[in-house]
């Protein structure tokens, strides 16, 4: 039988075991949209912004491990896509985006919402499509999900001109199966890297590993954990390698860089070999390159070879698919122990207590991320923006489980935490979600409410509102001589009163002694929850190590009374 293009469309995605899209339908993509109405099996989550669509596309994708769908119109709705999709594709996120484009004879022409959306996104997917036959959907699709699974994964956006979803038809054929020539994605490892690899682990004396969301995405938590047990090497992790090692380990020091735990960055510093597991050594981790973990040799294991030596010069690059080079690499490393060695980390967890909250009676925002993980016990999925909620979040919030914290890295996207909560608590409707925010994040995507109220998705959103952009803020205050232009809030919303405007349950926190049972009350209450959390207008993230600097000039928060010594 002879389907239309749209009608194809809707059968892909069914073949590649999509029950759920998110999008916002348009005059280009209309004939999609007709068709899904025949589809009860294909869920589609009308937004209110085509941005929420591609960041619930990704939300859902980091919380499953399937791939996220998203779908747009022509001109705008695609352009407003893009900052999504971008994020995907910095965070190696799987999602296909499936746009509307103007008829084949308009193309070209400026018609009314037409851009080239392909020439658009080329830098910001892993690949992309224009279909401009019929015939040509299935197989294109079949491709797209590969693409965007396989290898390093990331975004990959499908375009299709509105006469081939609408006027030409054909049979329906999928595809056996794709042909890709000369994409090859690496599985196991050469045993020469793998050897190497392993001579470096055995002989090191102070080695660290650096866990990055190549672990996660790999799922090779297990290995990774196992390795570092059998020769008790401490464990550092990037923000998006976070979750990849129970918060609570005795080998988890925890998150490096910029604003991670001091102790963690100082154990890089310390070490004499980095093994670095699906990382990319992004400047947030590494600071001043020439620097950086100036007495280690590195062990670099990438799905990705144009990740190896791209930043830090590998002594042993290993270019494979993380879950099986770890299993290579688990026979051939001899069990450890590096007692003094891990003597020396713990020292420094003492000597540089981050993560020491001071007592006072104002309400930080550290104290309520503390009491959200008691409540939560560490085994909710913390959704964050970007920015000083998120860094808090990554530094006092605990994770029990993979793929826990979903956070935007790499583009570092404002806004991300609402529609990203969204996806999240969809892919995984048997998780407590909280989604953190700022209150200046909040109301770049809070139109988006509405959609988690019209389908009831049970998301707890805690602002931590300081009437500011607080992480600009803090670096106008640290860097720019408190010049603190156009980063202070006069206008923001009554966030009680706007959850009541869609009728949904708001509390407001305004004292350190109320945290706990606001929490508890908002995971109390069916359906979603504000808790609006006035936190201390002026508080900073420590630990700091200014952009383009080195460990050497961490700066460390510091009062009387508090552990350890102060280092500046």
């Amino acid at each position: 039988m002879e389907m239309t293009g749209a009608e194809i469309v809707c059968e892909s995605l069914l073949k590649e075991g999509v029950d759920i899209l998110f999008g916002l339908p348009g005059g280009a993509v209309l004939p999609l949209y007709g068709a899904m109405s025949k589809y009860p099996q294909l869920r589609h989550i009308l937004v209110r912004h085509e941005q929420a669509a591609a960041m619930a596309a990704d939300g859902y994708a980091r919380a499953t491990g399937k791939v996220g769908v998203c779908s747009a119109t022509s001109g705008p709705g695609a352009t407003n896509l893009v900052t999504g999709i971008a994020c995907a594709m910095m965070d190696s996120i799987p999602v296909v985006a499936i746009t509307g484009q103007v008829p084949r004879p308009a193309i070209g022409t400026d018609a009314f919402q037409e851009i080239d959306v392909t020439g658009i996104t080329l830098p910001i997917t892993k690949h992309n499509y224009l279909v401009m036959n019929v015939e040509d959907i299935a197989p294109s699709i079949k491709e797209a999900f590969h693409i965007a699974r396989t290898g390093r994964p990331g975004p990959v956006l499908v375009d299709i001109p509105k006469d081939v979803l609408q006027v030409e038809r054909t049979e329906f054929v999928w595809p056996d199966a794709v042909n890709l020539p000369g994409y090859n994605p690496p599985g196991e490892a050469p045993e020469a890297q793998i050897a190497k690899a392993a001579e470096l682990i055995n002989q090191a004396q102070r080695p660290v590993i650096l866990a990055g969301h190549g672990v996660l995405i790999s799922r090779a938590y297990g290995e990774m954990r196992e390795l570092a047990e059998k020769a008790q090497i401490p464990v550092v992790t990037t923000l998006l390698g976070i979750s990849s090692l129970p918060t609570d380990h005795y080998l988890n020091l925890g998150m490096a860089g910029m604003h991670g735990l001091a102790h963690a960055s100082l154990a890089i510093n310390e070490s004499d070999l980095l093994i670095s597991l699906g990382m990319r050594f992004d400047d947030r981790v590494t600071g001043r390159l020439k620097d950086f973990a100036p007495n280690a040799k590195v062990v670099h294991v990438d799905i990705d070879p144009s990740e190896l030596d791209k930043n830090v010069k590998a002594d042993a690059p290993v270019i494979g698919d993380l879950k099986q080079v770890l299993n290579q690499l688990l026979p051939r490393v001899a069990a450890n122990v590096h007692i003094e060695w891990l003597r020396y980390t713990d020292n420094l967890r003492i000597q540089h207590a981050s993560t020491q909250i001071r007592e006072t009676s104002e309400l930080l925002p550290q104290y309520v991320l503390t009491e959200l993980s008691k409540a939560t016990r560490g085994e909710a999925l913390i959704v964050t923006g970007v920015g000083q909620h998120q860094m808090w979040a990554a530094q006092y919030c605990e994770f029990q489980e993979p793929n826990t914290l979903i956070t935007s890295g790499g583009l570092g996207t404002m806004g991300f935490e609402v529609p990203a909560a969204l996806g999240a608590k969809l892919g995984r409707p048997d998780k407590t979600v909280w989604s953190v925010a700022g209150d200046g994040g909040f109301q770049m995507t809070m139109c988006d409410l509405a959609t988690a109220v019209e389908n009831n998705v049970e998301i707890k959103f805690a602002i931590l509102n300081n009437g500011r952009l607080g992480m600009v803020h803090q670096l106008q205050d640290l860097s720019y001589n408190q010049d603190h232009f156009a980063t202070v809030y006069s206008g923001n919303p009554d966030f009680v009163k706007l959850a009541a405007a869609y009728g949904i349950t708001g509390i407001r926190v305004t004292e350190k002694d109320k945290v706990a049972e606001a929490i508890q009350q908002a995971m109390e209450t069916p359906g979603p929850v504000i808790v609006d959390f006035m936190i201390r207008e002026t508080e900073n993230v420590y630990p700091w190590i200014p952009a383009g600097e080195s460990v050497n000039e961490m700066l460390e928060e510091s009062w009387p009374g508090k552990a350890g010594e102060r280092t500046s």
